[in-house]
């Protein structure tokens, strides 16, 4: 072989162990863009957290509730979290199955209730409340409640039977009020509010916020709280609802979530509060309300008039 034509060779032969080194190194980088699969949203992983086993309306989320599930980043769901420690300590709004995502709807839910299922050996009840007497409205699913009645002296006449003729007068001036905790720590299993007000276009965008954060609307809003209580309960519930005035009193979650595992205390370990209800007689005896006298005024002698 000439030498010229062994160059040739060795020249060709350079070339391409270069074109290869080259392309090996341009698909190590992911290709022509310079990026790698692990820095592509296409093909980078990110770790999503999901329920390591079943979670109970009601539980304060565990460390050990919690695992995680690899998602390639593009499908990653909008709603879910990749942090655990934003998820530790919650309040699992509702029941959560094991491998299920951890969403902020589970957290947070709306006021919309698609489906709903009652604890076993419990019915489920509606009480419509408002901002005063529903704690502003701000009940969720998974919360405890006490329900206080008030009766107003109406339903409490005093009377008085005239023994001639056995006819019965209304004793007036007699205050019947009476205000008593019916039901406590009932558990919320859902809530609903109002849809929001339709916007109408009015509202100036270029006004000022207001200072101070954003205000309250006192505007009487309704809320529907949905109570997981015994059929006997439930019956004290309409009677409330049909001859009193109802309030929801919530309650602090750690008094009905175990400490140490986080899960809910059975109902049978939650110890009630006494309380004695309340009558305008005991707010004079135990509570030292004033009791109001009659004033006798004497007026010098008037002239008489003609």
């Amino acid at each position: 072989m000439k030498r010229s034509n062994r160059l040739v060779l060795l020249i060709g032969i350079f070339l391409a162990i270069v074109a290869f080194v080259l392309v090996v190194v341009t698909l190590g980088n992911g290709g022509p863009g310079g990026a790698s699969p692990s820095q592509d949203p296409n093909f980078r992983e990110v770790a999503v957290v999901i329920a390591a086993k079943d979670i109970a309306l009601g539980t304060k989320i565990q460390a050990d509730d919690l695992t995680t599930k690899n998602f390639i980043e593009r499908d990653k769901p909008v709603d879910s979290f990749i942090d655990p420690s934003l998820v530790i300590g919650q309040i699992a709004r509702q029941d959560v199955t094991s491998g299920q995502l951890i969403t902020n709807a589970i957290l947070n839910p709306q006021s919309v209730i698609q489906s709903l299922e009652c604890p076993a050996g419990l019915v489920c009840i509606a009480v419509q409340v408002d901002q005063v007497s529903g704690v502003g409205t701000l009940t969720k699913a998974g919360d405890h409640v006490d329900m206080i009645v008030g009766l107003t002296a109406d339903k409490f006449p005093v009377v008085t039977v005239n023994p001639t003729d056995d006819s019965i007068t209304v004793v007036t001036g007699v205050n019947g009020t009476s205000v008593k905790a019916l039901l406590q720590g009932a558990l919320v299993v859902g809530t609903l509010l109002p849809p929001p007000p339709a916007d109408t276009g009015t509202t100036d965008p270029n006004a000022p916020a207001p200072s101070g954060g954003p205000a309250t609307t006192l505007n009487g809003q309704q809320q529907i709280v949905i109570l997981a209580v015994n059929t006997q309960q439930a019956e004290v519930i309409k009677y409330a609802q049909l001859d009193g005035s109802i309030s929801l009193v919530l309650r602090a979650t750690k008094d009905f979530v175990d400490p140490v595992t986080g899960d809910p205390l059975p109902p049978e370990t939650i110890v009630p509060v006494t309380t004695s209800g309340i009558t305008l007689k005991k707010l004079v005896d135990e509570y030292g309300v004033l009791v109001p006298e009659l004033v006798e005024a004497i007026l010098p002698n008037q002239p008489a008039r003609r």
